[in-house]
């Protein structure tokens, strides 16, 4: 522990556990599931985190004359998979000088490409007091451990612009998102297509079940564990085909989200001749659905469309969801109705000529991602007078 002001000071934990879920809930209230201990505790005890995974837990607990105010899942990495926020070049560069960019620090919630909280405090907080003294212990960490860098990954747009006030370079991406506009019906959604790409999305649907596949949304208490096992099969198959791996979330990871926080959870399950063959897993809570992780065991035209976004869009037109978030990448969205949308990360090199190299470098990406989303918006099928 280090205290850096007559204020604050800071504990860094090698686990979860070390915190404990009191404390962790109580600084995660109301935030999306993905930030709550269950989930993050789940990563770790499932053995999907830590150990020889590459993600070594470093979460920081914040005190304010001594009481908990405030947490940040941090990871100690030694590779940039799993983060969807490329800086594989950064890397190499670094390689090619004889320096080493691993171990690095990264604020982030693992394998999860979905903005939410990261730092996560209580209303006694003033962020703007206290950012500038959580830089400086974090880059007394970096030091500390041989670490190169510190980034900040699917922040918050208004915590995204104070690190960046403070020397941590705001970075751009863009994803594609849907967006409820009070819809009373998937039909009434496209309603507002014009009729060319309205024409196109039905055909698509229209092409699933004339293949006699019948589609099914489960979630609450009519998830089991045994369609929790037929959806890691898929999950690991269309790994298996795709990467040559498993995947990085274990079987164990799923069914103790299962148990944890299955309101949470919503299972698409799609059958052919009664017999399921692919499944869509998704995490939503009252504002948000989100679209992580697929699987099929047999290939059928557009059942990953149908599965992954027309299932989703309906179960929010339904529950009055307001935002569907389907993963990360995927320009084919747009034509469906998901608009392009801003990202936010932030990075801090440790050494300087890095750091400007890097600032330079996002600085002119960050004009191509402008240009790249003002273009992706003239693609989205909705008529003129809905834009």
């Amino acid at each position: 522990m280090s205290l850096l002001s007559t204020k604050y000071t800071f504990k860094f934990n090698t686990s979860i556990e070390q915190i404990g879920q009191t404390v962790w809930d109580n600084l995660a209230n109301g935030n999306s599931p993905f930030c709550q201990y269950y989930f993050l505790h789940a990563l770790e005890t499932s053995g999907s985190v830590g150990g020889k995974s590459g993600w070594q837990p470093f979460h920081l607990v914040i005190y304010l004359n001594s009481e908990p105010v405030g947490i940040l899942p941090l990871y100690k990495k030694n590779h940039s998979y799993g983060e969807y926020v490329f800086d594989f070049a950064w890397a190499n560069t670094y390689r090619q000088y004889g320096v080493n960019y691993y171990p690095k620090l990264v604020a982030a919630i693992p394998f999860t490409p979905v903005t939410g909280a990261r730092l996560m405090l209580n209303i006694k907080v003033d962020k703007q007091q206290l950012l500038p003294i959580l830089c400086k212990e974090i880059t007394a960490q970096l030091a500390m451990y041989g670490m190169s860098s510190m980034h900040w990954l699917f922040v918050e747009p208004d915590i995204s612009q104070l690190l960046n006030e403070h020397g941590q370079v705001q970075r751009h991406s863009v994803q594609f998102q849907w967006f409820n506009r009070q819809y009373s019906s998937f039909e009434d959604y496209l309603t507002y297509f014009n009729s060319r790409k309205r024409k196109s999305v039905t055909k698509e649907r229209l092409k699933v079940t004339t293949q006699g596949i019948k589609v099914i949304r489960l979630h609450g208490e009519n998830l089991t564990t045994e369609k929790m096992h037929f959806f890691y099969d898929c999950y690991k198959q269309t790994y298996l085909k795709r990467s040559g791996h498993d995947g990085y979330l274990t079987e164990a990871f799923f069914q103790q989200i299962f148990r944890d926080l299955h309101h949470n959870l919503m299972l698409v399950i799609a059958l052919k001749d009664d017999q399921p063959i692919a499944s869509a897993l998704f995490v939503f809570d009252q504002n948000q659905l989100c679209g992580r992780y697929w699987g099929a065991l047999e290939d059928i035209d557009n059942l990953h469309f149908e599965c992954c976004y027309y299932q989703g869009i309906e179960f929010c037109i339904e529950r009055n969801i307001a935002k569907f978030n389907p993963g990360t990448q995927g320009e084919h969205k747009i034509l469906r109705g998901f608009e392009p949308i801003y990202c936010y990360s932030n990075h801090s090199l440790k050494e300087l000529a890095f750091h400007e190299a890097v600032e330079r470098f996002i600085d002119q990406e960050n004009t191509q991602i402008e240009e790249y989303k003002n273009n992706a918006e003239k693609l989205l099928p909705f008529k003129r007078s809905e834009l």
